[in-house]
């Protein structure tokens, strides 16, 4: 990916090569007319005449003009390498220096990634145990950090979880499939009014209740017997350094720093203001994100986003310099980004962004 990289030119450079083409033959027409025409035409003596005219092409040698840029560029992309943040070539260095916006997914971003199952209440006769047993069954085949805290918390039960049939993610809703003869949907809120399924009141006020707390609710639900089996808790936790990396990121002259999540107003909200970001957008599905980086391009100018998921990657596609997550990264994510952190280190985003600013002022372009 280093060498991709040092082969992807960035603008300044394209220009330069272009530029350098005509200015070469300049230089050596220059230096042709300056040895025959005082020569030749003017009288004047064949040595002197010579060397000025090398004199004249050695000053005027479009070498060093041209190997600067490339030069600086390729020692920015080793600098970031070195620590931690591989660019995907020098366009994309270039356009960092120009944000204005920095957009952040909330889970495994701003928050640790790595949430943890709270709480399992049944509204049916089956037990919390067995709720949790078909639930991770299902969600074991899927990436999701939230499926993932599932299928933890199954394990540290020491439950048994049998194969899933016919599985589905749904981005931005939850995943279906079969267990056990249990054709089953688990997901949120959004996921049973697109599906025109009325959630029973008791079971949404409680969903209502968890989500106060700054939980994820999700819900389970049998379609066979057309009957909600329980609610599933999920909560995630802030990372410990995201206050501190949004001051520093205002520091290096970002403007506004926003936060997508897929999740509910109320767990955005807790986290949002947490976190210190000027502005948060909740409930989105993958499309919905893609919409509000082109408003948000069209409002500020160049846009960041950051993320680490599969839903993450048309977001990050769409906006003006992708930043993917590599450590807790899915594949989709790292391939689709134009910069990656290889730590998951958030600190390393106000270095990037120092950095090609840096060059852009070492190069005069700010």
């Amino acid at each position: 990916m280093v060498e991709e990289a040092q082969s992807t030119k960035a603008n300044t450079q394209q220009m330069l090569d272009t530029f350098e083409q005509r200015y070469a033959v300049f230089v050596l027409a220059a230096a042709v007319l300056l040895i025959f025409v005082p020569w030749l035409l003017l009288g004047h003596d064949f040595q002197p005449t010579f060397y000025r005219a090398m004199t004249w092409l050695v000053v005027a040698s479009p070498c060093a003009l041209v190997i600067s840029t490339p030069a600086s560029i390729l020692s920015a992309i080793a600098n970031g390498a070195r620590n931690g943040v591989l660019f995907k070539g020098g366009v994309h260095l270039e356009k960092t220096a120009t944000l204005k916006v920095l957009a952040f997914d909330k889970t495994g971003t701003l928050t640790s990634g790595a949430p943890k199952l709270t709480g399992i209440h049944s509204f049916s006769s089956m037990k919390e145990d067995e709720i949790l047993r078909l639930a991770a069954a299902l969600e074991s085949r899927s990436e999701h950090p939230l499926a993932k805290a599932i299928v933890q918390a199954a394990h540290s039960w020491t439950l048994s979880l049998p194969p899933s049939m016919k599985f589905r993610a749904i981005p931005g809703q939850g995943v279906e499939g079969v267990v056990e003869s249990h054709h089953l949907w688990i997901g949120n809120e959004r996921m049973f009014i697109e599906r025109d399924v009325e959630i029973p009141a008791e079971i949404l006020s409680k969903a209502n209740e968890m989500q106060s707390e700054g939980q994820t609710a999700m819900f389970v639900y049998e379609v066979k017997s057309q009957q909600f089996l329980g609610l599933l808790g999920v909560a995630d936790t802030l990372r410990e350094d995201a206050v501190e990396m949004v001051k520093a990121l205002k520091a290096t002259g970002i403007e506004h720093i926003v936060m997508l999540t897929g999740d509910n107003n109320k767990v955005a909200a807790g986290i949002a203001r947490h976190a210190g970001v000027d502005e948060f957008h909740a409930d989105l599905l993958p499309q919905d994100k893609v919409t509000v980086l082109k408003s948000l391009q069209k409002k500020y100018g160049p846009v960041a986003m950051v993320g680490d998921g599969v839903n993450d990657a048309p977001s990050l596609a769409t906006a003006d310099i992708g930043i993917a997550m590599g450590g807790a990264g899915t594949d989709v994510a790292i391939e689709t980004a134009d910069m990656v952190l290889m730590s998951d280190d958030l600190h390393k985003i106000p270095f990037a962004i120092g950095l090609a600013r840096q060059l852009a002022r070492w190069s005069g372009r700010t």
